[in-house]
């Protein structure tokens, strides 16, 4: 018999990668790296890095950062009892103050702004490489409330719903 292991089936267990697979899987992988490199390297990135280092130095953004945890730590003690806590509203009430005055310096503005740009950068990226496997691949992002399709639940899309 010439030749006859050409014929035998796949005898690879579920899960492990033959050769070709293996390849692939590194080249893919190494792909996504240098991907994630070029991201790293761009404009969007470098404006982050440098919001948040200038955050990062900022002694007004420090002291209201122990302030913060300070009042969360408050209000956390307060929520154990919940909204029945003699001082539940007034501690809430600190925690959202110290919150809109954080975000009112300009640093931190800068910051969440370009931290806002590199998340949609992320995003579309890890969009557009689902889209080109599959339409219905779900792709997660930091939107706490997400609409249509890739959010996880059903939506309204006519190609007769998620999933």
């Amino acid at each position: 018999m010439v030749g006859t292991t050409e014929y035998l089936p796949d005898t690879a267990a579920p899960g492990s990668a033959a050769a070709g697979e293996s390849a692939d899987f590194a080249s893919l992988m190494m792909r996504a790296y240098e991907l994630g490199e070029m991201i790293k390297q761009s404009a969007l990135t470098a404006e982050y890095v440098y919001c948040k280092e200038r955050v990062n130095r900022d002694a007004a953004v420090h002291e209201l950062a122990r302030d913060f945890a300070k009042a969360k730590e408050r209000f956390a003690e307060c929520e154990r009892f919940g909204r029945f806590h003699p001082d539940y509203n007034e501690a809430l009430d600190r925690v959202y103050e110290l919150e809109a005055r954080m975000e009112a310096i300009e640093p931190v503005k800068q910051f969440k702004q370009a931290e806002q740009a590199v998340d949609l950068l992320l995003h579309e990226v890890s969009l557009m490489i689902a889209r080109a496997v599959s339409d219905t691949i779900k792709v997660p992002d930091n939107n706490p409330n997400p609409k249509g399709c890739g959010s996880g639940g059903s939506c309204s899309c006519g190609g007769g719903g998620c999933g």
